[in-house]
């Protein structure tokens, strides 16, 4: 069930979306060669005890009944697409790593994730990242009132592979709203013209997962990190949002 939410819970959830940023944009300002990723989850824990808020990732349930999620934010490097663990893995030049975090605010859950660039990175992945935000950013522009939810979908697909890049189809957005995962799914793919109808008041995380290679992936023995099938990089943004009359809001902005 899709549930709709008021103007006053949206306020809360732009709250939320707030915070998310606000540590994004420090943990992005951390990134450089000789960090760990483990660092990077600190700096998270670090400022979500000072704001009093809830880390939705940590101890977050396994989906296939192993170990719950141990970190605060996911950190995943290079092939990795999505659920990587914070470690003491030391980032180093060329290297890119996309972190994601959630935490539980007001009520509400904001959910937003960057990929960043360690030092100096090969062409072709400078273009996978901007292409990747691009393609988030032009999926958000289509998340508007009497839209199917399609057209958010097919563009990003239609962005990311006329780029030369593929779309993750195993791990799609969300729902979003006092629980992390709320209906609707939201693909990075399909066709324009399915999926329910946007409303005003629907809130969705939308978040691409944009591969050089191949679109295949799977699950590391660790179970939890999600990896591309071909050992190619891959590159990962999100947002939620709120559907109003006036166009899509961005709750998460940085």
């Amino acid at each position: 069930m899709i549930v709709i939410k008021n103007e006053q819970e949206i306020k809360k959830m732009k709250i939320a979306g707030q915070f998310v940023a606000h540590v994004l944009r420090l943990i992005e300002a951390a990134v450089k060669p000789g960090i760990t990723t483990k660092k990077l989850n600190a700096i998270a824990e670090e400022e979500t005890k000072k704001k009093g808020a809830k880390p939705v990732f940590k101890d977050y349930p396994n989906p296939k009944g192993g170990r719950p999620f141990p970190g605060l934010i996911c950190a995943s490097v290079n092939e990795e697409v999505v659920h990587g663990i914070p470690s003491n893995r030391k980032l180093i030049e060329g290297d890119i790593i996309s972190v994601d975090f959630g935490v539980l605010l007001e009520g509400f859950v904001g959910d937003s994730a960057i990929t960043v660039p360690v030092g100096n990175v090969d062409p072709l992945v400078k273009k996978l990242l901007k292409t990747t935000e691009e393609s988030l950013m032009k999926g958000i522009e289509q998340a508007k009132v009497g839209n199917k939810l399609g057209m958010v979908s097919s563009t990003i697909q239609e962005h990311a592979e006329k780029n030369g890049f593929s779309v993750v189809k195993d791990f799609v957005g969300h729902g979003i709203g006092r629980n992390m995962h709320e209906d609707p799914p939201v693909p990075n793919y399909g066709n324009p013209n399915r999926g329910p109808v946007l409303k005003e008041g629907m809130t969705i995380a939308i978040e691409p997962m944009v591969n050089i290679g191949t679109h295949q992936v799977y699950t590391k023995l660790d179970e939890w990190t999600v990896v591309t099938k071909d050992g190619k990089y891959s590159a990962h943004f999100e947002h939620s949002i709120a559907i109003t009359n006036n166009g899509p809001e961005i709750l998460t902005l940085r």
